[in-house]
């Protein structure tokens, strides 16, 4: 069976092929391993980057209605303003004519 040193180095190959083909099995398997894990962890960030930006919408939503009410809430007290003006002028011209 080992009659050679040729017949030697054929098995010395052989062993040595299958341990280099068993650590790169290894190698791949926990390639895989990472590049799955790494997947799920940019779906999940995804995810969060996805409801982050749905709720940067309804607040910039619920700011564009607020700022609206604002505004016409803004138009109602000036109009109450004037209108508390022009009666305080009204009052101070009664009064003024009524002492003459």
């Amino acid at each position: 069976m080992l009659a050679t040193s040729y017949d030697i180095l054929n098995i010395v190959l052989a062993i040595c092929l299958v341990i280099l083909t068993i650590f790169l099995s290894w190698g791949i398997y926990y390639f895989i391993i990472s590049a799955h894990k790494i997947y799920k962890l940019v779906k999940r960030i995804e995810a969060g980057v996805g409801k982050t930006e749905e709720i940067l919408d309804i607040a910039r939503d619920k700011l564009k209605h607020s700022s609206a009410y604002f505004m016409i809430l803004g138009e109602i007290a000036k109009k109450a303003l004037s209108f508390v003006e022009e009666k305080k002028v009204r009052r101070r011209a009664r009064s003024t004519s009524q002492k003459k």
